[in-house]
């Protein structure tokens, strides 16, 4: 598109320079005292036309000397003036003033006065007639040059505003974005920081007495602590990015959750009673950072799904490593029935505009053997 925007004005002055030289090469071949070399100043001044956009001035000395040539050899009348007229208005518009004035009395003056010069009888009244209407043409010219660059003026000022009344817009969003971010991690340092570190200060204390007492730790109690620890790690590392965006996928970004600790996660979900296997196939090899993340909180809700929902059922988590994508897969052998539909909550809503945000696809279902899947598509490249 913008190759024929470029094109466009070229086109459109070509076609201009095109009708004026045909017009006055009509008038050459019609008037019998025009010869070769006035043939030839029509052609030159209206070619030059082409350039009355870029380069105003050129076609101005151009025309004016061509057709004054034109005209003093072949005295045509009005039409030799259509080039100078054409080539005054550019110059106007392009902001000058004097030069088109000079040339336009340059071309009248001279007109009128070889024109009187040599009437021999001719009626020199109707001579002053023509150049009088010649000059209303051209102070047509110079009033409509006048207008267009005004109007161009205004239509540059009114888009600069626009511009700049976007930008600021823009700008307003990402401070109102930025003071909603630091709000939000305050609320999360305030509320949730606290009672983490409680609960992983008080599962600390029960793990230690219970060693101390040589009793046997329960599993619960050990994934407790476990599962407060890895929380307030994620909950560090998801403030540092509410709080400095810009830290995000640099090497100074805190380390967040991936499927280099997905046995630490499946373990976890042991841990709690939920039987659990993990398979992966294809060759293991580093996944963009945002893709990583995905796949694990994917297989951390759907273990989580499993272990509320699911009942007395084992989780089967599955890695595909595909040359393209990323494939994640989460079954189990629970009570949901071919026929029901899940109701989708936070958590599966949660999964899905991940997946959509990276270009993929999400499937969530039950199977038709009983139980629910869980799979999701991860491109490893940028979405389109």
């Amino acid at each position: 598109m913008s190759s024929l925007h470029g094109w466009r004005p070229w086109a459109m002055d070509g076609a201009i320079a095109a009708l004026v030289a045909g017009m006055l090469s009509i008038t050459v071949l019609a008037n019998p005292v025009a010869g070769a070399q006035d043939l030839a100043a029509v052609l030159v001044g209206s070619a030059v036309l082409v350039a009355w956009r870029r380069a105003p001035l050129v076609p101005l000395a151009i025309s004016t000397v061509c057709m004054l040539v034109y005209a003093a050899h072949a005295q045509p009348g009005p039409p030799a003036a259509f080039p100078v007229l054409v080539s005054v208005f550019g110059a106007v518009r392009a902001g000058h003033r004097l030069l088109p004035a000079l040339a336009g009395a340059v071309f009248l003056g001279s007109s009128l006065a070889v024109n009187l010069a040599t009437a021999a009888g001719r009626d020199q009244q109707e001579i002053v007639q023509h150049t009088t209407l010649l000059l209303g043409w051209f102070l047509a010219a110079g009033v409509a040059g006048t207008v267009t660059r005004h109007r161009q003026a205004y239509l540059e000022q009114a888009e600069q505003r626009a511009s700049e009344a976007e930008r600021t817009r823009e700008e307003a969003a990402r401070r109102r974005a930025g003071e909603e971010r630091l709000r939000i991690a305050r609320e999360l340092h305030d509320s949730l920081t606290h009672s983490i570190s409680i609960i992983k200060v008080q599962a600390g204390v029960a793990v230690h007495l219970a060693r101390k007492r040589g009793d046997e730790v329960p599993a619960a109690l050990l994934a407790i602590q476990d599962a407060s620890g890895d929380a307030m790690r994620e909950l560090r590392a998801t403030l540092e990015i509410l709080r400095d965006p810009d830290t995000a996928g640099s090497e100074d970004e805190p380390a967040a959750s991936g499927l280099g600790r997905l046995d630490d996660l499946v373990e976890r979900a042991r841990s709690t009673g939920l039987p659990a296997t993990v398979t992966v196939l294809g060759e293991r090899y580093a996944l963009p950072a945002e893709v990583d993340r995905a796949a694990y909180r994917i297989v951390q809700e759907a273990l989580t799904n499993v272990s509320r929902h699911a009942g007395a059922a084992t989780a089967f988590v599955s890695i595909d490593y595909g040359d393209d994508a990323l494939v994640v897969q989460v079954d189990d052998d629970g009570e949901a029935a071919e026929d029901t539909s899940p109701v989708p909550g936070v958590g599966l809503i949660g999964m899905r505009e991940r997946v959509t945000a990276l270009g993929g696809r999400l499937r969530a279902g039950p199977r038709p053997e009983g139980g629910f899947t869980v799979r999701a598509e991860l491109p490893l490249g940028d979405p389109s």
